[in-house]
């Protein structure tokens, strides 16, 4: 399993951040020890004073698919689910001054939780899915994939350029406007379309 992010794919976030709007999708990875499921806790990491949330929809890829067609995108992935981007923003940033990579700020263990899926099928649209996150019962960032600058369909067009897709791969799509700091003993809510999907807790 692979677990691909997608960086400032909503411009508001990029602008938040004084990031400059990319021009094509910007492609990040998670190993799968990142991964937290089953509403299990989040335990603050000790090598960061300075750590985020990024609340984001996640797709599951559903086929094995290299250079995938626009055409036929959409065949490629048949639910989605919440997910937490956790990132070392103070780490973040000393590796982007430096032109490093990202991964020890965005891959470390348990920097991705992820709530049940929900099939496609039962959404109202598939191509606008509103979505929330609450930290400690308030609204901090509030989505609607139709704001994405990469559409899923782009994204799984793109991806599949350079990584053969592979059943059961995720695709963590970006995050909107609204990312902030998390500390311990904050509780974090990921809700689909009103649906209650993800109750991570900081430890």
């Amino acid at each position: 399993m692979k677990i691909f992010c997608i960086g400032r794919n909503y411009v508001d976030h990029a602008k938040e951040l004084n990031n400059p709007v990319p021009s094509e999708p910007l492609i990040f990875m998670k190993p799968p020890t990142a991964l937290v499921v089953n509403s299990k806790p989040f335990f603050y990491p000790d090598f960061t004073q300075d750590l985020h949330y990024e609340g984001e929809i996640v797709l599951r890829v559903c086929k094995n698919g290299r250079a995938v067609q626009p055409e036929f995108a959409h065949r490629y992935y048949d639910a989605v689910a919440f997910g937490i981007d956790f990132t070392a923003r103070d780490l973040q940033d000393k590796l982007k001054q430096k032109g490093h990579p990202w991964e020890i700020a965005k891959g470390f263990d348990r920097s991705a939780p992820l709530s049940k899926w929900i099939p496609l099928t039962e959404l109202p649209n598939p191509q606008d899915i509103h979505f929330q996150l609450k930290k400690n019962g308030q609204v901090v960032q509030d989505g609607h994939t139709r704001d994405l600058i990469f559409p899923f369909d782009t994204l799984v067009v793109h991806i599949s350029r350079y990584f053969t897709l592979q059943k059961g791969d995720l695709i963590f799509t970006g995050t909107p406007a609204g990312v902030g700091p998390v500390q311990i003993g904050d509780v974090l809510e990921g809700e689909i379309e009103g649906r209650g999907m993800l109750v991570c807790a900081v430890k």
